[in-house]
């Protein structure tokens, strides 16, 4: 089978190359997946570079989450069969097939599209975990979010929305603030342009928001602290802007709100029964229409690198999607078409 390896860390462009290997085989409790379609992440693009959490062994596959068809099923695995329509998250699937933990793969309905699927995991369930199961967002509360058109900002909007929360978005262009409001977001504040802070205290009337989602950090952290609502809750999801804010505890303790962090993978690694429940909702949610994955293009297998060097950019919208076994092409979510344009970082 090809595979995408990286083979010295660097930009993605530079370190990965494509390989003839052979095609793994499923141990117990695992299965062996025909990839259709890849959706790029920011982690893969750590992975290159040397700088993600987990350093895997020079050489290795990138990927972090597909959509694809279970092509062999290793011993002591129930529920799964050859033929299933699955997503799976799991570093390595940047290839024609991968082999996964049973664990970490959920079925998905004939109706969704391998394109769409390949981007319903790991931004979807970190945003589901980030309001359900850290902040225990309640309908009618204030909701920020930054890097609102980004692919895992867009689907907190999207999340926020279908739970009855007034969105307010945090965008890096005019461009982009049409992608958020797309996906639900009431109030765009345009970072660079806007104060956020006093924006969002003049849009909430002075009430701040209960709820933020974090995946920037630096000065988007900053400002959230300065316009959290009382008893308000700031998830911190990563930190796109490469700077680590240093949390004041004495500021927590008197304005009364909460910094929490969120790590999905940990969930699936220790409660994978919460992932599946989680699953089991976006899939509802996705049937209802109530979330459709913003794809701001798609880059064919023999070009993935292109992928993540566009990720790496900033310069995109929602998912970047690498399609590797699948026939589907073109941009949109569930087959209605794209949520947007490219434009400055997220």
């Amino acid at each position: 089978m090809r595979a995408w390896r990286v083979t010295t860390l660097g930009e993605p462009a530079g370190a990965l190359t494509l390989d003839v290997v052979a095609t793994p085989s499923p141990a117990p409790g695992e299965v062996l997946l025909r990839v259709a379609a890849v959706a790029a992440n920011f982690p893969d693009v750590l992975l290159a570079r040397g700088h993600y959490q987990v350093k895997p062994e020079l050489p290795f596959i990138p990927g972090v989450e597909c959509s694809g068809t279970i092509a062999a099923v290793g011993e002591g695995v129930t529920g799964l069969e050859v033929g299933d329509r699955v997503v799976a998250a799991k570093i390595g699937v940047l290839a024609e097939y991968a082999v996964v933990p049973a664990a970490a793969v959920q079925k998905i309905p004939d109706a969704l599209t391998d394109l769409a699927a390949a981007g319903l995991t790991i931004a979807y369930q970190t945003a589901w975990f980030a309001l359900h199961r850290r902040a225990q967002l309640r309908s009618g509360e204030w909701l920020l979010v930054h890097a609102a058109a980004g692919g895992v900002g867009a689907a907190t909007v999207q999340l926020g929305a279908a739970a009855g929360a007034r969105v307010i978005g945090v965008v890096g262009s005019e461009a982009k603030a049409a992608v958020a409001r797309a996906a639900g977001a009431e109030h765009v504040v345009i970072r660079g342009v806007d104060d956020i802070a006093a924006s969002v205290r003049e849009i909430t009337s002075g009430h701040g928001a209960d709820v933020v989602f974090d995946p920037v950090g630096g000065d988007a952290f900053a400002a959230s602290t300065r316009c959290i609502a009382f008893e308000g809750r700031i998830v911190v999801i990563g930190f796109a802007s490469g700077e680590i804010p240093t949390i004041a505890a004495s500021h927590t303790l008197v304005k009364n709100y909460g910094v929490l962090g969120l790590y999905w993978g940990l969930y699936q690694e220790r409660y994978p029964d919460l992932v599946a429940a989680a699953h089991a909702d976006l899939m509802r949610l996705s049937a209802e229409g109530a979330i459709d994955p913003v794809i701001d293009h798609v880059v064919p297998f023999d070009r993935a690198p292109e992928a993540l060097t566009a990720l790496a950019s900033g310069a995109t919208v929602g998912r970047v999607v690498v399609a590797v076994g699948t026939g589907e092409t073109g941009t949109g979510g569930t087959g209605t078409g794209e949520m947007g344009s490219t434009g400055a970082d997220a």
